[in-house]
């Protein structure tokens, strides 16, 4: 079955999204409708030799061959005792579509990223866990899955390439404020900036947490334009208790802020998600792949703000 996207369209910027229920061995997890092309009934697939246990194999449903990732396998979980019943999840993103295999799919649910509490450290992995939100909705517990992490841990090839990041002198003059809900790529973003000399980053882990600290550092020195106080604002977009396009639109609404660069980093960017970022005022947008050409954009919006507010 296909997602139908006339149903399940969002308005832009209200802190709103989709989660496709489903679930394994009987445990409720969740991922955002924004990520998945279409649900496949399973079907037998091929082993590839030596790759990670997690990864169950391949299968060819039209023109590309696509890998699935077994879910109960890699969260522990006991196998289903009815395989043929269960479902693949043809899930987009960083530019890429990968399977994964589940039990079974419940339902769509459409709530507010405010309602999304961020989970303890240790769910899951400890400091690196893979759930970045929970969800109680209808009395039932959901686990927002970090899948980005997923497919690092089962092929690192598709994570952040720090290693393509040129060393750099300190851009001692520059201060970034990042929004990141991922524990694995906050780190990875984090050394990747310090790596190209940014040595001046402060990281979040929620739009709601960068919008509060934000205002914080306006309120301490409210004289100051912000540009002398924050050089860039760096977010996702899928976060819990706000997500990135409704913290860029408070931003860009704000009469202190307005003029303050965004960059949106998301492994959701496509064509619509593009769009909606230019909606709410994003500068610029960059799939997370991109972490070397962010460091460039970085520089040349900043710059074209310090112009701006010299002029």
């Amino acid at each position: 079955m296909n997602k139908n996207k006339d149903e399940i369209l969002l308005e832009t910027g209200t802190n709103e999204l989709e989660v496709l229920e489903f679930t394994i061995a009987g445990n409720a997890f969740g991922i955002n409708v924004a990520k998945v092309r279409e649900l496949l009934q399973y079907k037998p697939v091929q082993p590839m030799p030596r790759s990670h246990p997690n990864i169950e194999g391949v299968f060819k449903p039209r023109k590309e061959v696509i890998t699935v990732v077994n879910l109960a396998s890699y969260l522990g979980l006991p196998d289903s005792e009815e395989p043929e019943r269960d479902i693949f999840i043809i899930a987009g993103f960083n530019n890429m579509n990968i399977a994964f295999h589940v039990h079974a799919v419940e339902t769509i649910h459409r709530i507010s990223w405010q309602a999304i509490e961020k989970p303890d450290s240790a769910i899951y992995g400890g400091q690196e866990g893979i759930v970045t939100g929970i969800a109680k909705i209808k009395g039932s517990m959901i686990s927002i899955i970090d899948f980005e992490k997923i497919m690092v841990d089962v092929s690192p090839s598709s994570g952040l390439d720090v290693a393509s990041v040129a060393e750099h002198a300190e851009r001692a003059e520059q201060r970034l404020l990042i929004a990141e809900d991922s524990q694995m790529l906050r780190r990875m973003l984090l050394e990747a900036l310090h790596k190209a000399g940014f040595m001046n980053v402060e990281a979040t882990s929620n739009g709601e947490e960068a919008w509060l600290r934000l205002n914080q550092i306006h309120d301490q020195q409210p004289d100051k334009p912000i540009s002398e106080l924050i050089s860039c604002v760096i977010t996702d977009i899928e976060m819990p208790r706000m997500d990135g396009h409704f913290l860029t639109r408070k931003i860009k609404e704000h009469a202190a802020f307005k003029r303050l660069p965004v960059v949106i980093f998301s492994s959701l960017i496509d064509e619509e998600m593009h769009q909606k970022g230019i909606e709410v005022g994003a500068d610029a947008q960059l799939s997370k792949p991109e972490i070397k050409r962010l460091v460039g954009v970085i520089d040349e919006i900043v710059e074209r703000a310090q112009v701006k507010a010299a002029m």
